[in-house]
């Protein structure tokens, strides 16, 4: 086909990415890939890319005008649109590429250029770095606050400037000024990194904040996570005990000519109005100290103390990698109570995580004291037992000049209510603003059903990753803790790529992992490491499951292939540390943390899995994503060794654990789910283990009883092993232990524990008790794959292709999801309208989707589909386990609720009759045969015979 010669018919692409981010400062990825969206007119279907032609220029005219190119792709006949790499000339430190792409469909229809996008390069030798690392010189404590120190330089530039860029990063975090201006929006810069091995720094377009002749430079640096208080047992200066400060102000004039400005031995430094700030603890601001104008030139700075040069590697240095943590939202409160004890408390409505803006009014020295809390206690009063040592208290002292407005600037809290003491006058609304802020992910997932519990319950996933992922995916972000576990990013990961786009924020953190990894291969519970601790199954297999679960999501090879080692070292260590037997039985592992324990006996444990069960399970699992991430990087050898391996864990966990029945030791949920997903049981044994993983949930009234590491793998077993009958009746449980019960009591985030706040308004024990903790939010996968129904293809990942394959529940009318996914969006719907039942579908450009209609009369016969919209209604064919049907597979409370159908199950079982309400819950759920098994005399053979024979009447009769 001469693609060439045919005219333009079609619309240009566009949402033009470079690694994942549009137009972005300071890529240090020699060879970078580009991403780009295709977009279609309305009502157009099956289009597919044919080529693409890629150019890219200096100057963003010179690419416009097609001239100076330095790469120009000519027609690639290929279909790839996302993650295509540079194949131009090597690049440049600082070199911004423009670029531009136009695309051809596989009819040889044309597209008109994109919109230019461009990428700047960052520093790409150590060498370039002529600045010097500082610290300033005062009189610090070791153990203790010290004041966030200001530093300052001021310099001369001699004629317009065409362009300037400022390379910065620090020990600690920091916010800087240039004229009395702050440099970017980014918070908490230059962010939480395994430091020993890796520092970021940024880039900024400083370009319109200079000025020719005198310009200052200023900057604060607070403590972060670099120094201060941080970690368990009152810990201080996990990283270092000083603060510093590297920066280069590189400027290039309108006349071509360059200059360096750099932290160097001439700037100052002094005190300022933040007395302390500290992430647990707060921060306490005298307003009565600032110094106006200090990062703008002219300050009189005679006062102020020199810095020192100090010696810190610049071999760390890496340019930003993950996403700036930024403001996000703003909330207004929903009320401001007097609790019982007389506190004046605002409501925010939501736990978030940020901080309060300030309005007040007052005189010089009074005093305003925020305390922020997760929860009012049963009577109604301010609860921060649950935050342990951290005091999340801001104080703001003011200077009496009319109208302050105040946030502060190195802390951040995890809150619904503030208690607010010292406020002069009367507190409005109006004074109080949250600050929601989290790492700049695009928002790409949104769930909706007809149950609006479930939807407060995606509300509250949702809010748990935006309070979470702070830089590092934190398991909470309140109390004195707020570290990278790896078990809950592991749990929550497949969760957290539907809700927003995670491929650059975990991209970061996997690289910290990797680099905290022990020689022997060993992973650390917390990553960046500041526990020292490291080994458990189940948080370390993070090394394997976040990558492979990238490579779902986004099908992203290169990041598989740098993790490839990392993955490769842990399975390394449990194969060392279980030896010819296959079976890991020595180390500390969590096992499944926070199952469920009877709130009333605690030595009532049915959750309880053994510990090297959960162990050798891992590393069964972890083995086999080497394996499968091996034959993805064309590695056959060693994708051969790792399936051996497997093979060989499988028979040692087949003779220690598994019946020939397919009964497991443990006998719990977690272990069935575990066995189940990981592929550990023969497929004789697979349907017995079904049926005794939903015999167990039976048993316990349709209530799950796992932890973190079996919840985020229950409903797509049952799923799996079609039972999503089972699956639906876990998620719209509403008493506990399960996800609805949270909602019942008004959360607004995920809970830590199943019971957080116990029925009688309670507590769970303050020591661990958050209740913004998102790893039981793993179930919003399941909500999103099952329920709506969008699916990847396994063969084909990122969603290429994709399978959209709604499962219906009973007491659903309605459900639909989005995902705005590399490609573009991809929606499932389904909706019951008297007994039909209407699918509609989205499929983005440059994709497939195989659709299985569910519940349709002629069964579900794959459709596969092109790009566009789509939608089908059809009478609904419900299975018999389904809706209303008269049979022995219908649930006990359907047949109960209808006349006809109790009065069958009294004549025949009278004892039915005789049960308590309670017990009737109990069984509320359970299809009439599986409530046979566990009431053998009132549901015995025969009179199970008699009930099928009137109900299967019934059932004709209904239907004439």
């Amino acid at each position: 086909m001469s693609w060439a010669a045919l005219s333009a018919q079609i619309l240009p692409p566009g949402d033009l990415r470079c690694e994942y981010k549009e137009n972005p400062l300071g890529i240090d990825v020699r060879q970078p890939r580009l991403s780009w969206k295709w977009r279609v007119a309305e009502g157009e279907r099956d289009v597919m890319q044919g080529a693409y032609r890629i150019q890219a220029a200096g100057a963003r005219e010179a690419l416009e005008e097609g001239r100076e190119l330095i790469w120009d792709s000519g027609i690639v006949e290929s279909g790839a649109s996302v993650h295509v790499p540079w194949e131009g000339p090597a690049l440049q430190s600082r070199q911004r590429v423009w670029w531009r792409v136009k695309v051809w469909d596989r009819q040889g229809r044309s597209s008109p250029w994109s919109a230019p996008a461009f990428w700047e390069m960052a520093l790409l030798d150590t060498a370039e770095w002529a600045a010097l690392w500082i610290s300033p010189d005062l009189p610090e404590k070791e153990k203790d606050y010290n004041p966030p120190p200001h530093l300052r330089r001021e310099f001369d530039l001699h004629g317009p400037v065409r362009l300037a860029r400022l390379y910065i990063t620090a020990h600690g975090v920091y916010e800087a000024h240039i004229n009395g201006r702050r440099v970017g929006e980014d918070l908490f810069t230059p962010g939480w990194t395994s430091y020993p091995h890796r520092l970021q720094y940024q880039t900024y377009d400083v370009t319109e904040l200079l000025q020719p002749g005198r310009n200052a430079i200023g900057v604060i640096l607070g403590d972060g996570w670099y120094r201060g208080r941080f970690g368990f047992s009152d810990e201080w200066n996990i990283y270092g005990t000083e603060v510093a400060l590297l920066c280069q102000l590189e400027v290039v004039y309108e006349n071509g000519l360059r200059e360096f400005l750099g932290s160097d031995p001439y700037w100052r430094c002094a005190q300022g109005p933040i007395r302390m700030s500290g992430i647990y603890d707060g921060e306490t601001y005298d307003a009565r100290l600032e110094m106006p104008g200090w990062s703008r030139p002219g300050f009189d700075d005679r006062g102020w103390a020199p810095v020192r040069v100090v010696q810190h590697s610049k071999s760390r240095l890496l340019a930003q990698e993950g996403l700036p943590v930024r403001r996000i939202l703003e909330l207004k409160p929903i009320a401001i109570l007097t609790t019982p004890r007389g506190d004046t408390v605002v409501d925010m409505g939501q736990n978030m995580v940020g901080w309060v803006r300030l309005k007040v009014r007052g005189n010089r020295g009074d005093t305003v004291t925020l305390h922020h809390a997760e929860a009012l206690d049963k009577e109604g009063n301010f609860y921060t037992a649950n935050l342990r040592a951290a005091r999340q208290q801001v104080r703001y002292v003011l200077k009496g000049t009319g109208e302050e407005v105040f946030e502060p600037h190195f802390t951040f809290q995890g809150f619904r209510y503030v208690k607010v003491e010292g406020f002069p006058g009367t507190l409005r609304p109006e004074n109080i603003t949250g600050i929601v802020i989290h790492s700049d992910m695009e928002h790409t997932g949104r769930f909706t059903c007809s149950d609006s519990l479930v939807n407060q319950l995606q509300h509250n996933i949702e809010w748990g990753q935006r309070g979470n992922f702070l830089d590092v995916p934190t398991d909470c972000p309140q109390r004195d803790e707020r570290m990278g576990w790896t078990g809950d990013a592991q749990a929550f990961a497949p969760t957290a790529c539907f809700n927003f786009n995670t491929a650059a924020f975990y991209t970061k953190w996997l690289a910290d992992l990797a680099a905290d990894q022990e020689p022997n291969g060993s992973v650390p519970f917390v990553v960046p490491d500041v526990l020292n601790q490291n080994g458990s199954t189940g948080w370390a297999d993070a090394a394997t499951i976040i990558p492979w679960t990238l490579y779902r999501k986004y099908a992203d090879r290169r990041l598989l292939e740098r993790q490839y080692p990392s993955m490769k070292a842990w399975v390394g260590y449990l194969d060392a540390l279980a030896g010819p037997d296959r079976l890991v039985q020595d180390g500390f592992h969590f096992g499944d943390w926070l199952f469920f324990i009877h709130p009333t006996n605690w030595n009532d444990k049915p959750g309880y899995t053994d510990i090297d069960f959960i162990a050798t399970a891992f590393f069964a699992h972890s083995t086999d994503l080497v394996r499968r991430s091996a034959e993805v990087l064309g590695k056959t050898e060693e994708a051969a060794r790792y399936a051996r391996l497997f093979e060989e864990i499988k028979a040692a966990f087949q003779r220690e654990f598994v019946t020939p029945s397919g009964r497991l030791s443990p006998h719990s949920q977690t272990a069935y789910t575990l066995a189940l997903a990981f592929g550990l049981l023969t497929p004789e044994q697979g349907p017995a283990a079904v049926d005794y993983l939903v015999q167990n949930i039976r048993r316990r009234g349709n209530h799950l009883s796992t932890g973190f590491l079996g919840t985020p793998l229950l409903c797509h077993v049952l799923s799996a092993h079609g039972r999503t009958d089972v699956a639906y009746d876990l998620l719209l449980q509403t008493t506990y232990p399960s996800w609805l019960y949270p909602v019942t009591k008004g959360a607004t985030t995920i809970w830590e524990r199943w019971d957080g706040i116990k029925p009688d308004g309670s507590f769970q024990t303050p020591r661990m008790n958050s209740f913004n903790h998102y790893a039981y939010g793993a179930v919003g996968e399941w909500m999103y794959q099952v329920v709506a129904g969008i699916r990847e293809d396994p063969s084909r990942p990122g969603y290429r292709h994709i399978r959209l394959q709604p499962e219906p529940g009973t007491r659903l009318q309605h459900a639909r999801a989005e995902y705005e996914s590399l490609y573009g969006r991809i929606a499932c719907g389904w909706e019951r309208r008297h007994d039909s039942l209407f699918v509609q579908v989205e499929i983005p450009p440059n994709t497939r989707a195989t659709l299985l209609l569910p519940h349709h009369p002629e069964g579900a016969h794959p459709r596969e589909l092109g790009s566009g919209t789509y939608s089908f209604a059809y009478p609904e064919k419900r299975p018999a386990s389904v809706g209303n049907a008269f049979s022995l597979d219908a649930l006990f409370g359907q047949l109960w609720q209808d006349e006809r159908a109790r009065q069958v199950l009294l004549r025949h079982a009278p004892e039915l009759g005789q049960a308590t309400d309670a017990q009737r819950r109990e069984w509320w759920e359970m299809s009439l045969r599986e409530l046979a098994t566990f009431q053998p005399r009132t549901l015995n053979t025969s009179r199970m015979t008699a009930i099928a024979r009137d109900l299967q009447k019934l059932g004709t009769d209904k239907q004439n």
